[in-house]
């Protein structure tokens, strides 16, 4: 059980699933729904602060090889694409709506980036993904302990 708990973490904050994994993977390995809730959603949160520091810090250093700089570029045009619209009109609400998305390259690392892009205020930014990551995960685990309870 404890091994499950940690691969479910790990997906958790891993920019492949995130929370959207790692909830179904928890509640498919017999986790206590309340407890895989709790951990992913948290986990997915630490993502923010992780990402912020990568931005402002490590990113500006790398950032002076070309094929680091090309592959920050590609990526941040995705995420600019893909919440540009919504945060360039809506900010806060736009950025939220946009991480709450259970969809893949919806989440928190994207929508960490696209906040990082558009300027948007540390707090605004870490509050807005912190909402939609919630929202987010009450959509999966709902879906999640509906379907489980279906096959039982």
């Amino acid at each position: 059980m404890f091994l499950d708990i940690v691969i479910s973490i790990l997906w958790s904050i891993s920019p492949f699933g995130e929370a959207k994994v790692g909830i179904p993977y928890a509640l498919l390995n017999d986790i206590n729904i309340y407890l895989a809730f709790a951990l992913c959603f948290l986990a997915n949160v630490l993502v923010f602060p992780i990402m912020s520091f990568f931005l402002n810090v490590v990113n500006r250093y790398f950032f002076k090889w070309h094929p680091y700089k090309k592959a920050a570029i590609f990526v941040g045009r995705r995420a600019k694409s893909g919440a540009g619209k919504n945060v360039q009109k809506y900010g806060f609400w736009g950025l939220m709506f946009f991480v709450l998305l259970p969809i893949p390259g919806t989440g928190v690392y994207a929508g960490t980036i696209a906040g990082y892009l558009f300027g948007m205020q540390k707090r605004k930014a870490f509050l807005a993904n912190t909402i939609g990551i919630f929202i987010s995960c009450v959509i999966v685990w709902v879906t999640t302990v509906i379907a489980i309870g279906g096959f039982k």
